[in-house]
């Protein structure tokens, strides 16, 4: 049946509604209307699993999250007090960034919100709302609620930070991620040593999918299966995905599903990898999904991973960028400026597509990467290789987004800069993204006998760094424009200058001030930004009518600094030089220079920007026949913010108390 919905439509408006320093944008499912009823049904059975995951993120988040978003949406909703004022409208944005979040700490730098409404408002608020609605367990008064989240809301010194990774301190007993209780961070790192002692070179992800406790003296954990923590909605996640195995394109894709499915019943970390290495080996299909506990950003230190999903189908014609990358994979691991002890012999099962993202959810929404290389675990990495994907639907959504707002006139040097960035920027960027996600993570190998958590704390921003220099190393070669890739040996110079600029100062605008770099993907960046600059003369700060600008002198000097940099981030990932990794990442990834920072904000604060941004789902609705079958699923971009956010509270949640 042909959808009698326009999927495509023209007058497609990416930007939707701004609050805090948020604004929402739209992703279009471009070519939906060209797959088969088949696979939209498959696209429309793996939304439903992503979206069963939403509660999961939440609770992983924080303790607190899950019931003080509900509290939030019932005074949203049924509060007997009137609206129109700041009060009301301060407790409206601030249930709008715990969405935006998934729960009360920001995305990015794990802080904590100060909300702008008073706390005799909240109490106010609270009393004036439907009792019957609101998370009490059975005994708990509406005062005794109130007094368990007030000082969580209010009060800055209570659980301040979600992820903790400042030196010297116990980051387990800072972090208030719900990923713990009652341990330390030593307890923690020898309880997991001693799982991998005599595990052998395919030890599964010890800790990867648990919630490690401390109970009358005794360390254990609580594994997030069908029939433990989780597990209600585990259940509804496993029912969306037998739906989807019925209506698989192929026995290879329907195998995945049946594997995943068993992993989540079971939560055998051994079982993930045997569904991990049948994902890997499934590339035959249109559509394609990721559904599960993840990565392991959100976990101090990078143990435990946050639930995440997402639903795709390949970009036909783009995928053939990608396809030329991973079909050049093992050229390019030759040439490599590592030493070649650190590279991979032999290239294996390099697949890497551009696809449309068709559902976001978990830890990929609202806020989401634009590229994705999995799986995380390095053994398999080696032995059966990786899947990348860019994401390029979303990539089409920032770039339309950011058409004309001011930003790179404001920042960039001069007009031949500019007028680089303006030619080849979009182009780079999307090319630097495959890099990084096809080549970059998939790139070099351990030595025999390194720990893959040998780096702790500083793991995930050494590995970002490492899959960044390989892309950049490798945008400036002469082999892409070979490779017809890039049009000419000027386009790299694009890229570089906006990641140079972006590392060293407009990230910045992300950062609170007085608050130093926390999130692994921006020390990332600053760190290659910092060291190239503190190592060499190829790039300048220089200062023009009090303005701050990033000049680069030496492209080709810029370039031989990413290969030095690039091979001494692999010797330490590859050696699990820890005391290395730490001393890169202390001097040069995590402090802020306060006079730059200030002089950042005010410029963009006369833009009026939002430094982020995030995605709103389009409604995906079946159209069955008369026997029940799926033959069409419609796509609607019209739901608002605030609906879908309400909408998902109610449908895909179970009852929180």
């Amino acid at each position: 049946m042909v959808s009698t919905e326009p999927t495509e439509p023209t007058d497609f408006c990416y930007c939707d509604e701004r609050f805090a320093d948020i604004q929402m944008l739209r992703y279009r499912l471009n070519g939906f209307s060209q797959l088969t009823a088949s696979q939209k049904a498959l696209v429309y059975y793996l939304s439903e699993a992503t979206l069963w995951g939403r509660d999961i993120t939440f609770d992983q988040f924080g303790q607190f999250n899950l019931r003080i978003r509900k509290v939030l949406e019932v005074v949203y909703t049924t509060a007997a007090i009137d609206h129109d004022t700041d009060e009301f409208r301060n407790l409206e944005t601030y249930l709008k960034r715990v969405w935006f979040s998934n729960g009360i700490y920001h995305h990015y730098g794990c802080e904590k919100f100060q909300p702008m409404f008073t706390r005799a408002f909240f109490i106010e608020a609270v009393k004036a709302s439907d009792r019957s609605l609101l998370p009490i367990v059975t005994g708990m008064t509406v005062d005794e609620l109130i007094e368990e989240l007030v000082p969580v809301i209010f009060d800055p010194e209570v659980l301040p930070k979600r992820v903790n990774k400042a030196e010297g301190q116990d980051l387990i007993l800072t972090s208030a991620c719900n990923y713990y209780e009652g341990v330390t961070q030593e307890e923690v790192e020898q309880f997991y040593d001693s799982k991998k002692r005599n595990a052998g070179s395919h030890a599964p992800s010890f800790g990867l999918n648990s919630r490690l406790v401390k109970e009358k003296g005794e360390i254990k954990e609580q594994v997030w299966c069908l029939n433990g923590l989780y597990g209600e909605y585990i259940g509804h996640i496993i029912y969306w995905l037998e739906k989807a195995s019925t209506v698989a394109e192929n026995e290879s894709q329907r195998s995945v599903i049946e594997k995943l499915i068993e992993y989540y019943k079971t939560g055998d970390l051994r079982l993930f990898d045997d569904y991990s290495i049948a994902w890997v080996g499934s590339v035959d299909g249109r559509v394609d999904f990721i559904n599960g506990f993840i990565e392991v950003y959100g976990d101090p230190l990078g143990l435990k991973a946050s639930w995440e999903g997402i639903v795709e189908y390949k970009d036909l014609e783009a995928t053939k960028r990608t396809q030329t990358i991973s079909d050049n994979a093992q050229w390019f691991e030759d040439h490599s400026p590592v030493d070649v002890r650190f590279r991979k012999p032999h290239v294996k099962g390099i697949t890497a597509n551009v696809i449309c993202a068709a559902m976001l959810g978990g830890d990929e929404f609202p806020s989401t990467a634009i590229g994705i290389n999995l799986p995380n675990a390095d053994w398999i990495r080696a032995e059966y290789g990786s899947k990348s994907v860019t994401i390029g639907n979303l990539t089409e959504a920032y770039n339309r987004a950011a058409k004309g707002n001011g930003f790179k006139e404001e920042f960039v040097i001069d007009r031949q800069t500019l007028e680089l960035i303006d030619r080849y920027g979009d182009v780079c960027d999307e090319l630097h993204t495959d890099l990084h996600e096809c080549l970059g993570h998939g790139s070099g190998q351990l030595l025999p006998g390194v720990d893959p958590d040998a780096l702790k704390a500083y793991g995930n921003t050494i590995e970002e760094a490492r899959a960044d220099l390989f892309g950049l190393y490798y945008i400036a070669d002469k082999k892409l424009v070979e490779l017809g890739l890039t049009p000419d040996r000027e386009a790299y110079k694009a890229q570089y200058y906006s990641y140079i600029m972006n590392g060293l100062m407009t990230q910045l605008t992300r950062i609170t001030p007085g608050n130093k770099i926390e999130e692994a993907h921006m020390r990332n960046r600053s760190l290659i930004a910092h060291w190239c600059y503190d190592n060499g003369n190829a790039i300048e700060m220089i200062k023009r009518n009090g303005k701050t600008y990033v000049r680069i002198n030496d492209y080709e000097g810029l370039r031989s600094l990413f290969a030095r940099l690039l091979a001494e981030i692999q010797r330490i990932k590859s050696e699990g030089d820890y005391e290395s990794a730490r001393l890169l990442v202390e001097k040069y990834a995590v402090n802020v220079d306060p006079a730059l920072h200030n002089e950042v904000l005010e410029r963009y604060r006369r833009l009026n920007l939002a430094p982020y941004k995030g995605f709103i789902n389009p409604v995906l609705t079946p159209v069955y026949d008369i026997s029940g079958q799926i033959t069409d699923v419609t796509v609607d971009y019209s739901e608002g913010y605030a609906e879908q956010m309400l909408r998902y509270s109610r449908d895909y949640s179970i009852g929180i108390r």
